[in-house]
C-alpha cells in the first residue's frame, strides 16, 4: 500500500480550479455578449499592456503562441472591429496591432466580466481566507518572497 502523494493532490485541485475559473469566465464572457472567445480576450489584454502597437510576432511571443494562432485571433478581433492593422511608421513593410475605440470598450466589458467571475469564486471566502489565499498566490507566482510587498488586481 502506498501513502497519499499530497503534492499529487494538489496539483488536481490547482487544476480542477483552473477549469473552473475557465468555466465561469467564459459564462461571464457569453452573458456579456461581447462575441469575444476566451483567446481573443487575452491578445485584447495583452494588447493593452503595449504602450504602442506591438508586431503580431511579439504578440505570439507574449502570449507563447505560434504567429498563425496570432493571425487567426486577430483576423477575428479584426473583423469584429476590435483591432486594426496598421503599417509600422518606421518601415511600411511591418504591420503592426492596435486596440479601436470599439475594443477598448470590450476591454472595459472584459474587465467587468473577469471580476464577476472572481467574486463568484471567491464568494464561500472570509476576508481573513482571501488575505492568506492572495498571499499563496502571490508566492506561487512570483516565487519565494524577495522583498516585494505587492497585490495583484484582477
Amino acid at each position: 500500500m502506498t501513502a497519499p502523494d499530497p503534492d499529487g493532490l494538489l496539483a488536481e485541485q490547482l487544476l480542477r480550479l483552473t477549469r473552473r475559473v475557465h468555466r465561469i469566465q467564459k459564462r461571464h464572457l457569453e452573458h456579456r455578449d461581447l462575441g469575444i472567445t476566451p483567446a481573443q480576450s487575452r491578445l485584447l489584454r495583452t494588447l493593452a499592456h503595449y504602450g504602442s502597437p506591438p508586431r503580431m510576432a511579439d504578440l505570439a511571443e507574449r502570449l507563447e503562441v505560434v504567429p498563425r494562432a496570432v493571425t487567426t485571433l486577430v483576423d477575428g478581433l479584426e473583423a469584429a472591429g476590435k483591432v486594426r492593422r496598421v503599417p509600422d511608421p518606421a518601415n511600411r513593410r511591418v504591420i503592426r496591432i492596435e486596440l479601436t475605440d470599439d475594443g477598448r470598450a470590450a476591454l472595459r466589458e472584459l474587465r467587468g466580466a473577469r471580476r464577476s467571475a472572481a467574486e463568484e469564486i471567491l464568494a464561500p471566502l472570509t476576508d481573513e481566507q482571501r488575505a492568506v489565499l492572495g498571499g499563496l498566490l502571490d508566492t506561487l507566482i512570483d516565487g519565494p518572497d524577495s522583498g516585494r510587498d505587492h497585490r495583484r488586481t484582477a
